[in-house]
């Protein structure tokens, strides 16, 4: 179990929302309406890199 989160790539709130193009604030709340995985770490939440490519439809094969 360790092996697979040290293979997983977490990345901040301020990071994710540059990402998407949102405010930190539409992180926060897709965080916590369960669109976004994360986990919280201290005060601060960190979201896989993965989940980030999926919700942006960095995944998909599909143009357009």
């Amino acid at each position: 179990m360790a092996g697979e989160l040290s293979d997983v790539r977490f990345l901040t709130v301020a990071e994710v929302a540059e990402m998407m193009r949102v405010s930190t604030m539409t992180v926060y709340r897709m965080v916590h309406a369960g669109e976004l995985p994360a986990v919280r770490f201290g005060r601060s939440y960190r979201i896989p890199e993965s989940a980030v490519s999926s919700a942006i439809g960095l995944g998909d094969s599909q143009v357009g």
